[in-house]
């Protein structure tokens, strides 16, 4: 492929994010009008009301407040660093949110600093703090369009549609075309502890000279091999840039590097806040250096100069200049000094584009979770390297994109995905996994990976109980029930938010996940610490799981060991038992987006030694994939 054939199509990739981009802000303007605070705060877009604690300047010289939680702190909420948020004033009558009236938006936006379960630290332009904690109504705060993401995105686009004659039209032209990417050739080395195809993507990677896929199917060790591969790559270059999609995969990569001891730089806050996390962020690192005090009292003095401007103060303008260019000089000091101990700078793909990366190159880009990351973001970081690996799994969770229109024009489809495509043979497949019974995992297997997976043997035949069946579906539509009855197990509409729920199955999930855990015994439980994950696609049916979990005596001694999520949230994770509610049973036969088989592909492989799918098959099995996975269930039990 012609470099104009490669630009034309990155031309349509730009024409197809500004189409996700004006959906995304007028989908925002919408929501914020026409949306109930009352439903805004359970789908975790704003926390209302809010308790205002104190305001400073933070190590960056950023001025910052802090913001804590008093509604119902059970709710997973989607607030997050570098997010842009918006606070609101309004009246709720005996804490009715329904009710709520009078919302009035606060005229600055701020953006989130630092975030820990409850309490949050948001960046917002000085001279707003009065207005906070004087406002007459009390004050709540919520998700703002992110327009950031979308401006970085668009230049990394340019630049790389306008790049001539360098590395970065080098890497395009090739990513975009079948033409062979170059490697080095050396005798492969040894990984005792990996196991073969481990050690062979280890040896793939160090021998890429352009490009490199790890594809890493569920459970098949992706981040250990991932680690040596970055562990191996640091034994031949100073320094290099892993970047992920998402802030809890950086901090999950981030975490095991500095487990092995190797030095990181998160650029970033870390979504889960401890010390060991908090100790290699900038802001901590820009905090401890020896010269951040002076740096400080520097800052302060310019702060009070430029309140005293009206005084005579003599020289005000050559002071106030003398003293500038020496918080800059101790500013590039300790980025100097910071940059210069670190082996790893760790950050999203869009965090990326921070200016503290300016002028940097590296010679490794490492991009995690690349089968989830839109094509724009991995090209922020890709014009910073001069060879890039990509790590994940295009058979599992997709990017997401919100407009239909630009998800059919191909936006959805990645960059790691173009370059299996084109270039089968830069792909390195881990092909043994460690989480699965063989059963749960053997369809998995057959169904995306081409029957290519095997399963570790001491996790092969790994069972609860001895006689215990590893996979079971459920069907709901053969359970004997009364025409009452029958309707609360067809899928319904409920609550202004128009979620699908199907009521029947829910109850059904936790009566099985009841009779299930009385079968293994209270203490075995607790003393083995046997975790379950409860999944349906639907976030309407999840909330309903968890009200009726909540409502349950039973399940109190084991709410530290039950976790209630959509299949996103379960993205990553394993639990030794999986109950998933598909939710869908009506006489049509539709099942809208559990069209997405991948998605289904994530659910079905978290669990570790059982899983259990309770679904409607005579609304399920119309659709070939899943009338071949009930037909192997089936199978496998003999039926």
């Amino acid at each position: 492929m012609s470099n104009t054939a490669a630009i034309a199509l990155l031309q349509q990739q730009r024409h197809l994010l500004q189409v996700e981009y004006q959906e995304e802000k007028e989908a925002y303007r919408l929501h914020s009008e026409a949306v109930g605070l009352a439903r805004k705060v359970t789908r975790g877009d704003a926390w209302y009301p809010l308790k205002m604690g104190r305001t400073y300047y933070n190590s960056i010289n950023q001025f910052c407040i802090e913001v804590t939680r008093q509604g119902d702190e059970e709710i997973e909420h989607n607030f997050e660093y570098g997010k842009p948020v918006v606070f609101f004033k309004a009246e709720a009558p005996a804490g009715d949110l329904k009710q709520a009236s009078g919302i009035r938006f606060f005229n600055f936006t701020g953006a989130i600093s630092y975030v820990d379960g409850n309490r949050m630290v948001v960046a917002i332009p000085e001279g707003h703090t009065l207005e906070l904690q004087n406002a007459e109504a009390p004050v709540g705060v919520q998700l703002f369009f992110n327009e950031t993401s979308y401006r970085i995105m668009f230049d990394a686009l340019e630049r790389v549609i306008n790049a001539k004659g360098n590395r970065l039209a080098y890497l395009r032209d090739l990513f975009y075309s079948h033409q062979p990417a170059q490697t080095y050739t050396f005798e492969s080395m040894r990984f005792p502890w990996l196991n073969t195809s481990q050690e062979r993507a280890v040896n793939d990677v160090l021998r890429a000279k352009d490009v490199r896929v790890l594809h890493g199917p569920p459970g098949t060790g992706k981040t250990t091999t991932l680690v040596e591969a970055i562990n191996e790559t640091l034994k031949r270059e100073t320094q290099v840039l892993v970047c992920a999609q998402s802030n809890t995969a950086v901090d999950w990569i981030s975490e095991k590097l500095v487990d092995c001891g190797i030095p990181v730089l998160r650029i970033g806050n870390p979504t889960r806040v401890n010390d060991k996390m908090l100790s290699f962020t900038y802001e901590r690192r820009f905090a401890d250096h020896p010269d951040y005090p002076k740096l400080w009292q520097v800052r302060r003095t310019i702060r009070e100069m430029r309140r005293r401007r009206r005084e005579k103060v003599e020289h005000f303008h050559q002071k106030l200049d003398r003293l500038k260019e020496l918080a800059v000089e101790l500013e590039v000091r300790i980025n100097a000094d910071i940059f210069g101990q670190v082996r790893v700078i760790a950050s999203t793909l869009v965090g990326a584009g921070n200016k503290l990366l300016d002028g940097k190159r590296f010679g490794t880009l490492f991009i995690d979770e690349a089968a989830q990351a839109l094509e724009a973001a991995c090209w922020i970081p890709i014009r910073r390297a001069s060879r890039v690996i990509f790590a994940g799994d295009h058979c599992q969770l997709p990017p997401t994109v919100k407009s239909l229109e630009a998800l059919k024009g191909g936006l959805g489809k990645t960059l790691m995905e173009r370059i299996v495509e084109n270039k089968p043979e830069c792909v390195s497949l881990l092909q043994v996994q460690y989480r699965m019974n063989d059963e749960i995992m053997q369809f998995s297997s057959d169904y995306f990976y081409h029957g290519q997976m095997k399963s570790a043997p001491e996790v092969a035949h790994r069972l609860i109980h001895e006689g215990d069946a590893p996979i079971l579906w459920f069907d709901t539509s053969t359970i004997e029930l009364g025409e009452d009855e029958r309707d609360n197990f067809k899928e319904q509409f409920i609550g202004e938010s128009f979620g699908r729920v199907n009521k029947g199955e829910a109850d059904l999930t936790l009566s099985l996940l009841q009779i299930y855990f009385q079968r293994i015994g209270k203490q075995r439980i607790l003393d083995d610490r046997i975790d379950v994950g409860i999944i349906s696609p639907y976030r309407a049916q999840v909330q309903y799981l968890k009200r009726l979990i909540r409502k349950r005596a039973f399940f109190k001694p084991f709410k530290h060991l039950i976790s209630v999520n959509t299949v996103d949230g379960f993205q990553g994770q394993e639990r030794d038992v999986i109950l998933i509610s598909l939710v869908r049973a009506n006489d049509k036969g539709q099942i809208g987006f559990l069209r997405d088989l991948r998605r289904m592909n994530v659910a079905i492989t978290r669990a570790r030694m059982k899983l259990f799918i309770l679904g409607d098959a005579t609304t399920m099995t119309r659709h070939p994939f899943y009338k071949r996975l009930f037909e192997y269930i089936r199978h496998v039990r003999g039926q």
